[in-house]
């Protein structure tokens, strides 16, 4: 496993269920809400600093996703993907990087066609049986629930960049 880390260079995240632990709530003004993990988030930012690319593919669409993406300054943003293949095709051949060089993490059926073309996959604990058993790692949190920061961490690991960014940083 830690073979296959060293060359990620882009990570791939799906939204509802990876991101978030998958609920959607609507307010009486139709307005739609979305928990986000704050750990999740630093991870994602800690693995930008290690030079990992990170995008989003999902397939609903939702100005909550674009405002935490612009916060998290995510670059390849993809909604109402419901061919995500498609949308991993395009992040490829705008990025130039090759399968091997690139992570995703999903949580439906819908991500396992990604998940069975890219260098290393993964899925939160809470993911449905078929998505865990196409990847290689599952993390030990669910969806929005850490489970995306546990993959920023082992990402980090992997690629020998944890003690820089995080125990000399933060005096671990």
């Amino acid at each position: 496993m830690m073979d296959k880390l060293q060359h990620i260079q882009l990570l791939i995240l799906d939204v509802d269920g990876v991101m978030t632990d998958g609920r959607i709530i609507w307010d009486a003004n139709g307005v739609e809400t979305k928990f986000f993990n704050v750990r999740d988030g630093h991870g994602i930012k800690l693995i930008q600093r290690a030079g990992i690319q990170v995008g989003i593919i999902t397939g609903r669409t939702s100005p909550v996703v674009d405002l935490r993406a612009r916060e998290l300054e995510i670059e390849f943003v993809y909604q109402g993907s419901l061919r995500k293949l498609d949308s991993y095709d395009d992040i490829r051949q705008r990025t130039g990087l090759a399968d091997h060089q690139i992570a995703y993490m999903g949580d439906d059926v819908i991500d396992v066609p990604v998940m069975r073309k890219v260098g290393f996959s993964a899925a939160p604990c809470d993911a449905l049986p078929e998505v865990r058993a196409v990847a290689d790692f599952v993390s030990a949190h669910g969806g929005g629930m850490g489970a995306v920061r546990e993959l920023c961490d082992l990402l980090l690991k992997g690629r020998g960049a944890w003690d820089e960014l995080v125990a000399q940083r933060y005096e671990l």
